[in-house]
């Protein structure tokens, strides 16, 4: 596997809504995460006004998180 680094601001929280589609981000400050903890951020849902998200690790558990929720995008993968 690749080990990928992910870096952005310190490890201080961001709106979901800040991101671009097919970014990396997990809910906890995690320094090194398991593939299970990161999700990537999807598509914008009108009906449900939430962005669509997925586990890196498992493309059919999917999630549905408002912009305003507060991720994390500073660690190494």
């Amino acid at each position: 596997m690749k080990l990928i680094k992910v870096k952005k601001k310190d490890s201080q929280a961001v709106p979901l809504k800040s991101l671009k589609k097919g970014e990396y981000f997990t809910l906890k400050p995690i320094e090194e995460p398991k593939e299970n903890e990161v999700f990537v951020k999807g598509d914008y849902v009108k009906e449900d006004k939430k962005f669509s998200c997925t586990k890196f690790s498992d493309t059919n558990s999917e999630k549905f998180f408002p912009g305003t929720k507060q991720v994390y995008v500073d660690f190494t993968f």
